[in-house]
């Protein structure tokens, strides 16, 4: 399991590696407009796992580090969390 989240999350990384570069120097016609679009509903279905899942990040450590994965690489960040204690579930 834990190589298949950390080759999730080197995807992820090459993703916005590309969503990046795109943004610089934009590609084709039609390849770079949908790599925008791409990663623009990237970028919101992480906003809305971070908004889902916020009070369990409270709990963390660090949790500016944790929400900023999140906003990376998603689920991938999620699913490597250890699970949820019981206070962190009656919280919720």
């Amino acid at each position: 399991m834990r190589f298949f989240l950390r080759l999730g999350k080197l995807l992820a990384l090459l993703f916005w590696a590309l969503v990046l570069v795109n943004l610089l120097a934009s590609f084709a016609k039609p390849f770079g407009v949908l790599l925008h679009v791409a990663g623009a509903s990237v970028l919101l279905i992480h906003g809305l796992e971070l908004l889902l899942f916020n009070a369990r990040l409270e709990q963390r450590p660090r949790p500016w580090l944790e929400r900023l994965q999140v906003l990376l690489f998603g689920a991938f960040h999620l699913f490597g969390l250890p699970p949820a204690t019981l206070l962190e579930v009656e919280h919720a």
